[in-house]
């Protein structure tokens, strides 16, 4: 299975492409982010996010997309601006007729790192270890990313307990 990991943001969206291997490791198939500049109109940015994303997923063609939810501890005005970007992303899934999977950032550092309260630097190294990278993901959006994809690989065999699927079908979402 192939996941679309995607950290929203309208200036920079971050994105992975990851998969998990026969052993078991993680796999991070691309990473990376998608910027927009701050000179082109709101409407051209959305609108950049979600053709990139769909490039992404057609290039690859992932079972499902990743992504965070909005975390309302931020300013109202960054909130709009990540949600914005994360309807862009959703638009996109929704094109690619990829599941979308939900995660707070609570539920990411806890599948990651163990602690749902840990910093972005443990988030980082862990991502690290986990997908056997030779260094820290960067940039940070795209660490987020990596991340975002490894709580759903994680947490693809319980989805599919809870769904009732059984056998070689409890790793598909």
């Amino acid at each position: 299975m192939l996941v679309l990991g995607i950290d929203p943001g309208v200036a920079s969206t971050g994105f992975a492409i990851a998969g998990q291997g026969k052993n078991g490791q993680l796999e991070a198939v691309e990473y990376g982010v998608v910027r927009t500049p701050p000179t082109m109109p709101l409407a051209g940015r959305l609108g950049a996010i979600c053709r990139a994303l769909e490039d992404l997923g057609t290039a690859h063609r992932p079972s499902v997309m990743a992504v965070e939810q909005l975390f309302f501890g931020r300013s109202a005005r960054n909130v709009f601006a990540v949600g914005q970007a994360r309807g862009a992303a959703l638009v996109a899934a929704a094109r690619l007729g990829l599941e979308v999977c939900e995660y707070t950032p609570v539920q990411v550092k806890q599948a990651v790192t163990g602690y749902g309260g840990a910093s972005k630097q443990q988030v980082q190294a862990m991502v690290k270890a986990l997908y056997g990278l030779p260094g820290l993901p960067r940039p940070d959006d795209a660490a987020d990313a990596l991340a975002i994809a490894a709580c759903c690989l994680h947490s693809a065999p319980l989805r599919a307990l809870l769904s009732g699927r059984t056998g070689a079908a409890a790793v598909l979402p």
